[in-house]
């Protein structure tokens, strides 16, 4: 889901907050105003960084986002440098959801199979979600293979059910 779209209905969400209990406009100065004074920022990240064991240019960007505001963008900067980095290798990740967990055999064929229909080299990132009931979904970047029983279901639901 878009950042765009969250963002929207949490906004709504806190407008009728506001509105509900007539502090519309505290609300807004509060959440347009840093709850944190941008030096604590700053030094919370840096002990984070060096707990964490991480490298000066993580740190060091991190830093120039909270000094820009931007730090919010972190989790999106970092999706997307792994995309970049996984490009310039000739990688792709492959989101794998299926009802339950399945053999290693069944997931070493998957990916040879994906790797076959992309002509990358593939890493299989596992999920599961019960409400697919059988099957699997695969998403690769923008696209998604839907084998789930759940969607086989929906469609012939459709297909027998007159439109009105």
């Amino acid at each position: 889901m878009s950042v765009s779209i969250v963002a929207r209905r949490y906004a709504k969400a806190l407008l009728e907050l506001g509105l509900e209990n007539g502090d519309l406009e505290i609300v807004v100065r509060d959440v347009e105003n840093p709850l944190v004074a941008l030096e604590a920022k700053k030094a919370t990240v840096t002990e984070v960084a060096a707990a964490l064991g991480a490298g000066a240019t993580a740190r060091n960007t991190a830093l120039l986002l909270i000094d820009r505001r931007r730090a919010r963008a972190l989790p999106y900067i970092a999706s997307s440098l792994r995309e970049l980095a996984d490009a310039r290798k000739g990688v792709v990740r492959a989101q794998v959801t299926t009802a339950t967990s399945l053999p290693e055999p069944y997931y070493a064929k998957l990916q040879a199979q994906l790797e076959r229909l992309t002509g990358m080299r593939v890493i299989v990132e596992r999920q599961t979600d019960a409400s697919l009931i059988g099957g699997v979904v695969t998403r690769i970047g923008d696209r998604i293979f839907d084998g789930s029983v759940r969607s086989r279901l929906q469609s012939m639901r459709e297909a027998l059910l007159p439109t009105v």
